[in-house]
């Protein structure tokens, strides 16, 4: 079934090549201009410089979206990475904050149980010399 397509595919286009083969051999259809000396052109018929001139066109519009993708995703990441460079700097403030917290209530603690600890000293002392009062 595949190959019967094919095979009409064929059918239908060997006509179009036999025409392009006689402009060929013609010269009517295509020509082939020197260019620099080196490079040759080869200059078809109006129809299929039309289609290059659209797949051009495709080309510089593929180009532009591209461009425009990449310009996009440029500012998309330079903001991203101002936000994440925000939010890791306000992180580590409020980190440092609650353990700069924890140290001023680890001071006050110290203080306070060093009080204790004297007054527990003295008690001590005044308890195993309770005749230094009287």
């Amino acid at each position: 079934m595949e190959s019967g397509g094919i095979e009409a595919r064929r059918k239908r286009m060997k006509p179009y090549m036999e025409e392009e083969e006689r402009e060929v051999r013609d010269g009517t259809g295509l020509e082939i201009v020197e260019k620099e000396g080196t490079e040759a052109n080869i200059v078809g018929s109006e129809e299929v410089e039309l289609n290059i001139t659209n797949i051009l066109d495709k080309i510089e519009h593929f180009t532009q979206m591209v461009s425009e993708l990449l310009e996009s995703g440029k500012t998309m990441f330079k903001d991203l990475s101002n936000e994440f460079e925000e939010r890791l700097i306000t992180i580590h403030k409020e980190q440092v904050e609650k353990w700069q917290e924890e140290i001023k209530e680890l001071r006050l603690l110290d203080v306070s149980n060093e009080e204790a600890s004297v007054v527990l000293h003295n008690a001590h002392f005044l308890l195993q010399n309770p005749h230094i009062d009287s």
